[in-house]
C-alpha cells in the first residue's frame, strides 16, 4: 500500500520535516514504498508536479525539492506498485487543471473491472489517463462526478459539492466490484484539493490527521502564532491542516480517521469534518 501526504496552511510553509528530516518522514516511510514518488506544491493557485520513479529514500532530488519548496498548500506521495508499472506516469500525485489528487488502496481484480470504471470517465478526459493504474482512473471518475454538480475550475468550489463527488466516486467502485457484497473489499484513502481547499477520505485504510501542535517550533518567529496553532479548534478555524497515512514524529497533535470520515479545510481554514452514509 502506498503512503500519502497532505498539507494546508494559512501561510506559505516549508514541508521538509515532514517529508525527510522527521523519525517517520515519507522519506523514511518510502524504504517500504519504493516504486516512485511525487510531490506537487501551489504558487499563486497554480499546481507544480514533481515526480520520479525512483524510491524517495534513494533519490537526491526528492530530498532537494523538499528542501526547496515553501507553499501554503502540498501533497506528496509514495508508491508502492499494485497496479501498473514502475515508471513515472503511473507516480501519484495525479493533476488535472487545478486538481490535484493522491491515493492509497487497491481496487481487488482491477483488470476484470477497468472497462467499467473508465466508463465512469466523461469521453472528453479518458485521453488524458496516461498511466495504467486503477489510482488514476479513480481521480477521473471523481472528476467527473464533481464536474456534474459544481464549476471544477472555481477556486471556491463548495466543500459539500467535493464530498458529494467523492461519495458518488466510493459508490461507484463499490457497486462495480461488489454490487452482492456489503462487506466488500475495497480499502483506500485519498487527498485531493484544488490549492484553496483540501480534502481527505477514510476507507478502511490508516489515515490520521492533525491541526494543532504540542508546541510549535516557531512560536518566537512567526507572526501568525495564534491558539489554534498550539490547542485544538473551538471555533473551527486552524493555521494548518495535515493529513497522513503515518503519524509523524515531532510537535503534531494526530488524530486517526475512521472508515468513512471525511475531514478536510475550506479556503478559509475553516475545518471541514463529516462521515458518509452509504
Amino acid at each position: 500500500m502506498c503512503r500519502l501526504f497532505g498539507f494546508r496552511s494559512l501561510i506559505p510553509s516549508q514541508v521538509h520535516r515532514s517529508l525527510v528530516s522527521a523519525d517517520n518522514a515519507l522519506a523514511v516511510q518510502s524504504k517500504e514504498h519504493p516504486d516512485g514518488w511525487g510531490v506537487v506544491y501551489y504558487v499563486d493557485g497554480i499546481p507544480h508536479v514533481i515526480k520520479h520513479s525512483l524510491g524517495a529514500s534513494n533519490d537526491q532530488l526528492f530530498e532537494r525539492v523538499c528542501g526547496k519548496i515553501a507553499s501554503e498548500t502540498v501533497v506528496a506521495h509514495v508508491r508502492k506498485a499494485t497496479h501498473g508499472d514502475v515508471n513515472v506516469l503511473n507516480c501519484h500525485p495525479f493533476q488535472f487543471g487545478p486538481w490535484v489528487f493522491a491515493h492509497n488502496g487497491q481496487i481487488p481484480d482491477y483488470a476484470k473491472h477497468e472497462s467499467q470504471l473508465l466508463g465512469n470517465v466523461l469521453p472528453k478526459w479518458r485521453r488524458y489517463i496516461l498511466g495504467d493504474t486503477d489510482s488514476e482512473v479513480i481521480f477521473y471518475v471523481f472528476l467527473s462526478e464533481l464536474e456534474k454538480i459544481a464549476d471544477i475550475h472555481d477556486p471556491a468550489v463548495a466543500m459539500d459539492k467535493v464530498e458529494q463527488a467523492l461519495t458518488n466516486t466510493l459508490r461507484l467502485i463499490r457497486a462495480i466490484i461488489s454490487p452482492e457484497i456489503d462487506d466488500d473489499p475495497l480499502k483506500m484513502s485519498v487527498i485531493v484539493t484544488n490549492g484553496h481547499m483540501l480534502m481527505s477520505l477514510c476507507w478502511k485504510t490508516t489515515l490520521f490527521f492533525s491541526t494543532h501542535k504540542k508546541r510549535c517550533l516557531d512560536r518566537d518567529t512567526c507572526p501568525f502564532l495564534s491558539e489554534v496553532c498550539e490547542s485544538p479548534t473551538h471555533d473551527g478555524a486552524v493555521n494548518h491542516c495535515l493529513v497522513s497515512s503515518e503519524t509523524l514524529q515531532g510537535d503534531n497533535v494526530w488524530t486517526a480517521m475512521t472508515t468513512g470520515q471525511i475531514l478536510g479545510v475550506d479556503p478559509e481554514m475553516c475545518l471541514y469534518h463529516s462521515c458518509l452514509d452509504l
